[in-house]
């Protein structure tokens, strides 16, 4: 079974938690990079005063997570962050929330209006052609809430790109899952509503174009209006008489 990131009885846990900070500290003040190896566990254990076991423990949990690589006979190595593997614990974790994927809209936002003003001031014009493919795909697939969907994603995805951000990219990705399950439930919801073409497709184009125009206030006015008006197509839905 996986070892988790989880508090053990007394003592261990205090030799646990000992650690799992000594590990997180050297991670953080730069001491430990992606690639470099641990101590060997015996010697860790006499550094920190705890058992090799505990030490054991606190390697296998950071391994589930990814931030560590156990090689047998070598020893336990940093690795390079993969946020596919915390996104799907963060996904895990956030799941017990309930209307998480209503929640993780007020994420999405703060992180889009970041992105697309550095996305007027990065945008290469690979990123400009990946936004122009995303929006041919939403325009082929409006009427379509699952492909519709992924094609939406697909174009927000690309401007978190664009605004070349390491670290918006990465809570961007931390958080994935929720948000293409948040286009698609959005999206089956209003596809029958009076206008909702238009919103799709041309908020989008609206939007391509503030970021090939390099107006930073356009388009963060832009990316809010394309939030609000898609917020009043949900109410708009919710009131609407469900149809057997």
């Amino acid at each position: 079974m996986a070892a988790a990131l989880t508090r053990q009885e007394e003592p261990e846990a205090k030799g646990y938690d000992k650690v799992f900070a000594f590990v997180r500290d050297q991670l953080l003040s730069g001491q430990l990079k992606a690639g470099d190896r641990l101590l060997p566990e015996r010697e860790l254990a006499a550094q920190l005063g705890v058992s090799r076991p505990v030490i054991r423990e606190v390697l296998r949990a950071l391994a589930a997570i990814g931030v560590l690589e156990i090689r047998h006979g070598y020893g336990s190595v940093v690795r390079q962050p993969g946020f596919a593997e915390l996104g799907d614990l963060f996904t895990m974790m956030l799941a017990q929330q309930a209307e998480v994927v209503e929640d993780v809209m007020e994420a999405r936002i703060a992180i889009e209006r970041q992105a697309i003003r550095l996305a007027c001031l990065r945008a290469t014009p690979a990123d400009i052609a990946a936004l122009r493919h995303a929006l041919q795909r939403i325009e082929e697939t409006v009427r379509d809430p699952e492909v519709g969907g992924d094609a939406d994603f697909a174009f927000h995805d690309a401007l978190i790109a664009a605004a070349h951000a390491p670290t918006l990219a990465s809570l961007h990705a931390a958080i994935a899952i929720l948000l293409k399950r948040s286009h698609f439930e959005r999206r089956e919801r209003i596809i029958n509503l009076h206008g909702i073409d238009a919103y799709l497709v041309e908020h989008h184009r609206d939007l391509l174009a503030a970021v090939v125009a390099r107006d930073e206030e356009a388009a963060d006015r832009l990316l809010m209006q394309h939030f609000e008006i898609g917020a009043d197509f949900q109410r708009q839905a919710a009131a609407e008489p469900r149809q057997n």
